[in-house]
């Protein structure tokens, strides 16, 4: 295989890894649907990892054979006030390509719709399939508040990674997924996040052309 599985969660003083239980169980389902073998000693990776009183960003990476690596930087959690500028990118996802449906080293399409803007121009980029739907950001789920203030996002039908922190609002009942076109970003509140920055207000900015 030439990609790895990857997880990215967020170590909190306190209290702990966040959402542990959910990203483990993605990993294991990845592994199987992709041919990988089951994660090897990842708990015990986890539990040797050097902690402090800061919050970390922790990235777990898996080979095929099941062999983990564990690394960990500083994080610094976005203000609650933060609002993050967002743009689309010309660049468009494969809805049919389930590769993408798991966390792998593979992100070539991320990485094309990142590079599209600098970080000045946009804090993330949103990519749209094939048929002009909203799929995800580059490191981020994509969910739009209606008006009774439960959030929609889009399904995995439109070609996307079933984040951990979309799948925990949908179970809580405070998300549903339905199709998203890019004006549904223009007339209600969206936000983008994940597990590790939670959810974070965005403003879409339109190109000039």
């Amino acid at each position: 295989m030439d990609f790895s599985l990857i997880e990215t969660m967020r170590w909190q003083p306190g209290e702990g890894f966040r959402r542990l239980d959910q990203h483990l169980r993605r990993l294991a389902r990845s592994a199987d649907a992709l041919g990988f073998r089951q994660p090897q000693n990842v708990e015990a990776k986890l539990k040797a990892l050097k902690t402090g009183d800061k919050p970390l960003r922790v990235r777990l990476t898996m080979n095929f054979r099941g062999q983990v690596e564990v690394t960990a930087t500083p994080f610094e959690p976005q203000a609650p006030d933060t609002v993050w500028k967002v743009r689309i990118a010309m660049t468009r996802m494969d809805s049919e390509d389930a590769l993408f449906r798991h966390k792998t080293t593979r992100r070539e399409p991320y990485e094309a719709a990142r590079a599209e803007f600098t970080p000045e121009e946009a804090d993330e980029v949103l990519l749209l399939n094939q048929r002009g739907e909203v799929c995800e950001g580059t490191i981020t789920n994509v969910f739009v508040e209606d008006i009774g203030g439960q959030f929609i996002t889009p399904p995995l039908s439109s070609g996307l990674l079933p984040g951990i922190l979309r799948a925990e609002l949908i179970r809580e009942r405070k998300a549903r997924s339905s199709l998203l076109r890019p004006q549904d970003l223009k007339d209600q509140p969206f936000f983008v996040g994940n597990s590790l920055r939670g959810l974070i207000r965005a403003e879409l900015i339109e190109s000039d052309t």
